[in-house]
C-alpha cells in the first residue's frame, strides 16, 4: 500500500482533533488555527509576565515613583505610536515571515533581559529601555495576527475564533501574573525572564512551522508611506469602519475608568487587602472566558448591536454597584460580570471591523482599530484620573458609568449589525490593456475617465450609486474622484478618478472584489447607450523635458 503523501500543516501542527469539541471551541479542531492560537497564548503569557516582573524589579532599582509608572508607559506607548506602520508592513510583507520576525524580536529582548538580570547588570534606565523595545515587538505583532486569523478559519467560524483569541488573552492575564508572582516569591525577577525566553522561543517555533499560501502578485510591493495613506483613506471612506472605530473609542473611554482606577478602588473596599486588586483583575479574565464559552448560544438569540448596548449598560451598572457598596464580597462577582460585559462588547466590535474590510487592507484596518481602542483607553485614564484627583475615585467611576448610559442613547442609531454583509472576496477583471506607448511603472498620475449616457429622469438614482462608487474608488487607492455633467447633452456624465502612478493603477484592479463587481453592475444598469461606457486612460505628461528643449532653442 503506497505511503500517504506528506502534509506540511499536519506535520507542523498536528492532525485535526479526533474528538468533537463544543461549539465554543470548534475552531480549535483545525490544526492551523490551533497551532497559531497556542503561539498567541504563549506570546501573551510572556507579555503579562514581563510586565509584572519589570514593574517589581523597577521598585528594587529606584525609589522614584515616576520611573515605576514609566514601566507601564514604556510597555504600551509603542502600541499607539507604531500601530499604523505595523499594519502597513503586515499588508506589504509576507505575513508569516513578518509574524515570525516580530516574535523573534520579543524572544531576543527576553533573552537580553534574562542575561542582564542574572548578571545583576540591569539599571532602572536600561530596564525602561528594554521594556520599550519589548513593547515595540508587541505593537508590531498584534495587527499581523489579527489579519491572519480570517485567512485560516471559515467565515462562519470567525466570530468564535476571535472569541478564542480573547480567551487566550484573558487566560494569560490570569495565569501570567500568577506565575510571575510565584517565581518572584520563590526566586527572583531573573527567573521570570528566563521562563519568558522559553515561552517566547516556543511561540517563535510554532509560528515558523505554520505553512500558508503566500499572496501572489506580478506587481512590485506597495511602498511604505503609500500603504499607510491607503489604509487611512480606506477607513475614512468606509462608513461601517467609521462607526466601529467611534463605538470602540467611546466604549473604552467609559469602560477603562474602572480598570485605570482599580488599584484605588480595591484599596477603598471594606474587607479589602493587598491582594484585592489582583483578585479583582483576575475576575475580569474569568468573566471574559465564561462569556466567550457562551457566545455560540448567545449569538443565536441576540444581535451584535444588542451585545454592545447590553454589555455597555451592564458594565456601567456593575461599576456603579462596586463603588456604591464598597464591599469586597460584592465587588468580586461584579468584576466577573464586568469581564463578561467587556468581552461581549469588544468581540462584537472586533468581528464587525473584520467583516468591514477586504484582506488586502486588513492589517492596516485592524491597526487603526487598535489605535482607536488604545486612544479611548489613554484618554479615559487621563480624564478620569484628573476627575478622581479633584473629586474622588467613587465620583470618577460614577461619572464614567453615567457617560456609558449617555453614549448608548447618543449612538443608538449607529448600527454595527448590518443586514447585508459585504462580499470582499476577490473578483476577476479585464485587466489593463497594453498601452500604445511604453509607460514606466512610476509614471503618473494616471487619470481614468468613463462616459455614461443615462435617462435624465433617473438622475437622482444614478447620483446615489455614484456616491457609493466614489467611496469605493477612494478605498481602492484613488487619489481623487469626480463626476461631471455634459452641458450640451442631457443625461451624459463623465466620471474621472486619478491613481498615483501606473503601478498603483494596476494594483487598484488587483483589489477588485465581488462588492465592486456588484457596484459596477448597478452603474451599468443606468447606461442606455448602444455601446458600453467609453473608458479612457491618461498618463500625466511631464512638462520638464519640453522646457529643457525650449531653452536650447535659439531666440527668434
Amino acid at each position: 500500500m503506497p505511503d500517504e503523501p506528506s502534509n506540511p500543516i499536519r506535520e507542523a501542527i498536528g492532525p485535526p482533533l479526533q474528538v468533537t469539541l463544543p461549539p465554543a471551541l470548534a475552531p480549535l479542531q483545525g490544526p492551523v488555527f490551533r497551532g497559531l492560537w497556542v503561539a498567541w497564548l504563549f506570546a501573551n503569557l510572556t507579555m503579562w509576565m514581563n510586565d509584572v516582573a519589570a514593574a517589581w524589579l523597577m521598585t528594587t532599582l529606584t525609589d522614584s515613583p515616576v520611573m515605576v509608572a514609566l514601566v507601564s508607559t514604556a510597555s504600551t506607548l509603542p502600541v499607539f505610536l507604531l500601530g499604523l506602520p505595523s499594519g502597513a508592513l503586515a499588508d506589504i510583507l509576507d505575513r508569516r515571515r513578518y509574524f515570525a520576525t516580530t516574535q523573534l524580536w520579543v524572544s531576543v529582548i527576553a533573552a537580553v533581559l534574562a542575561m542582564l538580570s542574572l548578571a545583576g547588570a540591569l539599571t532602572a534606565e536600561l530596564l525602561l529601555l528594554l521594556t520599550f523595545l519589548n513593547g515595540i515587538g508587541l505593537a508590531m505583532r498584534w495587527p499581523v495576527f489579527a489579519a491572519i486569523v480570517p485567512a485560516v478559519v471559515d467565515k462562519a467560524a470567525l466570530p468564535q475564533a476571535l472569541a478564542l483569541n480573547g480567551i487566550a488573552m484573558n487566560l494569560s492575564r490570569i495565569v501570567g501574573p500568577a506565575l510571575a508572582g510565584a517565581l518572584l516569591a520563590a526566586f527572583s525577577p531573573a527567573a521570570v525572564f528566563v521562563v519568558n525566553v522559553v515561552l517566547a522561543a516556543v511561540a517563535f517555533v510554532l509560528i515558523l512551522r505554520w505553512r500558508h499560501q503566500p499572496r501572489t502578485s506580478t506587481l512590485p510591493g506597495e511602498r511604505f508611506w503609500g500603504a499607510m495613506r491607503t489604509g487611512v483613506v480606506f477607513t475614512l471612506q468606509s462608513t461601517r469602519l467609521r462607526v466601529v472605530m467611534l463605538r470602540i473609542f467611546l466604549f473604552f473611554l467609559q469602560a477603562t475608568a474602572l480598570m485605570a482606577l482599580l488599584p484605588l478602588v480595591a484599596r477603598e473596599l471594606h474587607g479589602g487587602g493587598p491582594g484585592s486588586f489582583t483578585v479583582m483583575l483576575s475576575c475580569v479574565g474569568v468573566g471574559a472566558i465564561v462569556a466567550a464559552m457562551r457566545f455560540p448560544h448567545w449569538r443565536a438569540r441576540y444581535t451584535r448591536d444588542q451585545f454592545i448596548v447590553v454589555g455597555t449598560l451592564v458594565h456601567a451598572a456593575m461599576s456603579t454597584l462596586i463603588v456604591l457598596t464598597g464591599e469586597l464580597w460584592i465587588a468580586v462577582p461584579a468584576m466577573v460580570v464586568i469581564g463578561m460585559a467587556w468581552i461581549s462588547v469588544a468581540n462584537s466590535l472586533t468581528v464587525s471591523a473584520q467583516q468591514a474590510m477586504p484582506d488586502w487592507v486588513r492589517a492596516r484596518g485592524m491597526s487603526i482599530y487598535q489605535m482607536a481602542l488604545m486612544g479611548g483607553s489613554a484618554v479615559s485614564s487621563l480624564v478620569w484620573g484628573q476627575v478622581a484627583s479633584v473629586s474622588s475615585v467613587r465620583n470618577a467611576v460614577l461619572l464614567a458609568a453615567a457617560l456609558g448610559l449617555l453614549m448608548v442613547l447618543a449612538t443608538r442609531r449607529l448600527s454595527v449589525d448590518w443586514k447585508a454583509e459585504l462580499d470582499f472576496s476577490p473578483a476577476r477583471t479585464a485587466g489593463v490593456p497594453e498601452p500604445a506607448f511604453a509607460v514606466g511603472p512610476d509614471e503618473g498620475p494616471v487619470m481614468v475617465t468613463l462616459q455614461y449616457q443615462i435617462d435624465p429622469a433617473r438622475a437622482e438614482e444614478f447620483a446615489a450609486v455614484m456616491e457609493r462608487t466614489r467611496r469605493a474608488r477612494l478605498r481602492q487607492g484613488a487619489l481623487s474622484w469626480g463626476l461631471f455633467r455634459d452641458t450640451a447633452v442631457p443625461g451624459r456624465y463623465v466620471e474621472y478618478f486619478v491613481d498615483e502612478n501606473w503601478i498603483e493603477h494596476q494594483r487598484r484592479l488587483e483589489r477588485f472584489t465581488a462588492f465592486d463587481a456588484e457596484l459596477r453592475t448597478q452603474r451599468l444598469a443606468f447606461h442606455v447607450g448602444t455601446e458600453p461606457p467609453l473608458l479612457r486612460r491618461f498618463v500625466a505628461q511631464s512638462m520638464l523635458q519640453p522646457l529643457r528643449k525650449a531653452r536650447t532653442t535659439p531666440l527668434e
